[in-house]
């Protein structure tokens, strides 16, 4: 720094901090050091916001309880969160000012992970940090420009086709693909019914075109959302693209496996590998996740969930080998003669055990003798017991997940209804 006077002034949000130039040179925080390698004014401008050559002061608009915070991690060398404060917000102070993640305390950097993952925010500390920098940037807008409107473009198109709350024409192009949807299923669940053939042999050439219209419809909109999309590997791995595929998929493996082969009767195992695939059509009503508030919570409460659901596998399976043993040591390893032969194996009793543990009982197999029908009470017992334990923190995660979705799109329609009245 060749200007100004040996004392720097920082001045974060209103309150001030006296610096001298050797303690900025080596500052913990990088954007307060690199005000030490500054020589021009226009320089310094573009690390902070305003700059005042009397006073040698240099203006933050930035939140001064957070800096508060970093400044006690400069000094102390742990770094937490503000109360009440929310984590994105402080993570926006923390890459501003030049800190990561991995500064964060272990009990914080699982908070931060947790609200990252609650509210879909997956973004990089670069892409915060080239929007944070880009406060400095704004005389170069008209450079971009057309850069940058090609990606507002981009931006309106993926959030149209990604994000059905997010206008009017997202809202238009969901209710589309739902007739869509409903249509695809509606011609799937028909051609299982006995009077089907003969209803086809009469229109054929009409089911024909509403399947291909459907599938046509379903083609072009994952092509444009994928062409729309940030990442295009992002976009390939998302469980629900993955459906889509795999949706699309068997109609155009049908249709060119019948042109290359036509109605050749010794081709038969083709054809039935041709029914599954046909039948994983299906997985269309997935789709719907996109537009019902519903299926969304149900999704959003199994990610957040899987712990719970892992460790409720866990109860199933460690209980399930110890009743399916002592079962079928009861009621046929211990009295031959009068054994009962649906508990001849382990793995046969495990259903039995299953059943009894959810409490289902099909009356399929049951136990005959007294330390049989002993044990049958103790397995419901337990079942009932083991699965009510992880079940409450699911239920109260699920709450949570409903209430937080229902916020977003309360708040999505608050904007749908300005926009349409602009």
């Amino acid at each position: 720094m060749k200007f100004g006077k040996n004392i720097c002034i920082l001045n974060v949000g209103g309150t001030k901090y006296a610096f001298t130039r050797e303690v900025i040179k080596d500052f913990p925080l990088r954007r307060v050091s690199r005000l030490h390698s500054c020589s021009s004014e226009k320089e310094v401008l573009e690390v902070c916001d305003d700059y005042d050559r009397e006073r040698n002061e240099f203006f933050f608009d930035r939140h001064s309880e957070a800096f508060v915070f970093i400044m006690l991690y400069v000094r102390s060398g742990k770094l937490r969160f503000v109360p009440q404060m929310c984590e994105l917000s402080f993570y926006n102070e923390m890459i501003y000012w030049g800190l990561e993640s991995s500064h964060l305390e272990f009990c914080c950097q699982r908070r931060l992970e947790d609200r990252m993952s609650d509210t879909y925010t997956y973004f990089s500390e670069e892409d915060i940090k080239a929007e944070v920098d880009s406060r400095g940037e704004e005389d170069q807008v008209t450079r971009f420009g057309s850069e940058r409107g090609n990606a507002r473009w981009l931006e309106r198109m993926r959030r149209t086709f990604e994000e059905p709350a997010s206008s009017v024409a997202a809202q238009i192009l969901a209710s589309v693909s739902v007739v869509f949807v409903i249509m695809s299923m509606v011609i799937l669940c028909a051609s299982t019914l006995p009077d089907w053939d003969t209803a086809k042999n009469n229109t054929v050439e009409e089911h024909r075109i509403i399947e291909a219209v459907c599938i046509g419809w379903f083609t072009a909109e994952c092509i444009v959302r994928f062409i729309v999309s940030r990442d295009k590997c992002e976009f390939v791995r998302r469980p629900l693209n993955i459906i889509d595929l795999l949706a699309i998929t068997p109609y155009y493996v049908s249709v060119a496996v019948t042109a290359l082969t036509g109605e050749n009767p010794q081709l038969q195992r083709a054809g039935v590998t041709l029914r599954v695939l046909r039948m994983m059509r299906i997985f269309w009503l997935i789709k719907l996740a996109r537009h019902f508030l519903g299926l969304q919570t149900l999704g959003l409460t199994l990610r957040r969930c899987y712990r719970e659901m892992v460790m409720l596998l866990v109860f199933v399976c460690v209980a399930m080998a110890i009743f399916s043993a002592l079962a079928q040591l009861l009621e046929h390893g211990l009295d031959l003669e009068t054994s009962n032969e649906d508990y001849a194996s382990i793995p046969a009793a495990c259903w039995w055990v299953i059943i009894s543990m959810t409490t289902v009982g099909y009356g399929d197999m049951y136990p005959i003798t007294i330390p049989g029908r002993v044990l049958g009470g103790v397995c419901v017992v337990s079942g009932i017991v083991l699965l009510a334990l992880p079940i409450t923190f699911i239920y109260h995660s699920f709450v949570q997940c409903y209430h937080e979705l229902k916020f977003r799109s309360a708040r999505c329609v608050r904007s749908l209804s300005s926009e349409f009245l602009n």
